[in-house]
């Protein structure tokens, strides 16, 4: 089950990211994987394009789980801006951190390198997690987990 980010859903209509995005949900439609995306997700979507904003509603139910922020997921967030691993600007990116941990998402999927997939992140996430007695989470980009054909 991938935990996937408002991010991944614009990436489908982004020139730089439209090509490993349209594989991952192409394989999702496939029954290949399953996601989970939250209610921040959605209220992040508020104001996207109408193509982006739909863009869930072509997966199928089966294949999708809506999840939503708790108050457990809004303290694990503010634990992860209070060990400064990333400023306060970023809370609502720890919201999805946060709920991919709590719903041990096999893997949080982004294309925000900034704030998520970058190492020194993923291990400032993770030390929270351990310490806080949580799993750690997987994150990567599209890139890293879709396959691809013979190309």
């Amino acid at each position: 089950m991938f935990y996937i980010d408002t991010s991944v859903i614009g990436g489908y209509f982004d020139i730089e990211f439209e090509k490993e995005t349209k594989l991952l949900f192409n394989a999702i439609r496939d029954n290949k994987f399953d996601i989970v995306f939250s209610s921040v997700t959605e209220d992040e979507l508020l104001n996207a394009p109408e193509q982006v904003r739909n863009l869930l509603s072509t997966v199928p139910e089966a294949n999708k789980t809506r999840i939503e922020l708790t108050e457990e997921a809004l303290q694990l967030a503010d634990s992860y801006i209070a060990e400064n691993v990333v400023g306060k600007t970023s809370r609502e990116d720890c919201f999805h951190i946060a709920l991919a941990t709590i719903y041990k998402a096999d893997v949080l999927v982004s294309w925000n390198f900034k704030h998520i997939v970058n190492v020194i992140r993923i291990r400032g996430y993770n030390a929270v997690n351990m310490k806080l007695g949580y799993q750690t989470i997987d994150i990567r980009s599209p890139k890293e987990i879709i396959v691809y054909e013979n190309e």
